[in-house]
């Protein structure tokens, strides 16, 4: 099992001296990776879980916090929790993320992206809400396109993004790993069609999360899934050993005190109840392609 934290901004903001002091202990901690969310932007009303998001919730842009953690750690994963693909252009956002891949030395390797909930944030954005799902299919085609070492530069002709002989660098380290988050049936299919690994979220009953990640299985063939959860800071060896006969692989925990101090204590525990080693560096694997 790996484990990776959660930083959320709207809990603790935007300061860059918390941000990398957390990123810093997490690693120092022996935690494979560091997720950070995304909204692109809120409209007074929205709501997610029955709850009524504050429109002043301080999201801060997932790629720019990455690449500032990126700048003060040396081995620790980089991740979106998810990353709205519908409302990024993909032959810009491939040149973003391969270029983070470089400046932090292969570390963006928990890249997952999601289709959002929200449809006065597709409105803002610009994008038709209908037609997020199909949007994402092809961003992530067009991603792994521009990532690829064709001489004559790549060429692309969809619904939605077209382009002939286009060419992308600086291009990522090693083959860039694309996640797909979400709590349906759909997201569990992308996953298993396009994804490397299926992060699966929602509150779900256990028949339902079951079935999503068979059919995340299915659709991959014999392409092997990574299968990310969220998990508890409090964590025992037992729900541990639960999780892992689910087939999940890796655990994103997220501390659940505002206080730094408090946060630091709680990272540390985690760390020591379940033996993670900080002297190892995180050696991203090479995921075999979709077909």
């Amino acid at each position: 099992m790996k484990f990776a934290v959660s930083y959320s901004t709207t809990m603790f903001g935007v300061d860059p001296d918390h941000l990398a002091a957390f990123a810093q202990h997490a690693e120092a901690c022996g935690f494979e990776g560091i997720y950070v969310p995304e909204r692109v932007a809120l409209t007074t009303g929205d709501t997610f879980g029955g709850t009524e998001l504050p429109v002043t919730l301080p999201y801060g842009a997932p790629l720019d916090l990455l690449t500032y953690v990126a700048a003060a750690t040396e081995r620790i994963l980089l991740g979106t929790g998810v990353l709205l693909l519908p409302y990024y252009h993909p032959v810009m956002l491939a040149k973003r993320l391969a270029t983070i891949d470089v400046l932090s030395k292969g570390r963006m390797r928990l890249l997952t992206v999601g289709i959002g909930a929200l449809p006065s944030e597709a409105v803002a954005a610009g994008v038709d809400f209908s037609t997020r799902g199909r949007r994402a299919d092809e961003a992530i085609d067009v991603l792994r396109l521009l990532w690829s070492d064709e001489a004559d530069g790549a060429s692309y002709s969809g619904e939605f993004f077209e382009f002939k002989n286009v060419h992308s660098f600086p291009k990522p380290l090693s083959r860039l790993p694309i996640h797909v988050g979400g709590s349906s049936r759909a997201a569990a299919r992308r996953a298993g069609l396009r994804g490397d690994g299926y992060f699966a979220g929602g509150a779900l009953m256990g028949d339902e999360r079951a079935a999503q990640w068979d059919l995340a299985q299915t659709m991959a063939g014999d392409r092997t899934l990574d299968y990310t959860r969220w998990g508890s800071i409090e964590l025992t060896p037992a729900s541990l050993e639960a999780y892992a006969a689910q087939g999940v692989t890796r655990l994103v925990v997220g501390t659940s005190s505002p206080d730094p101090s408090e946060q630091r204590d709680q990272l540390s525990a985690f760390a020591d109840r379940f033996a993670l080693s900080p002297s190892t560096p995180s050696t991203p694997s090479t995921p075999s392609p979709p077909s």
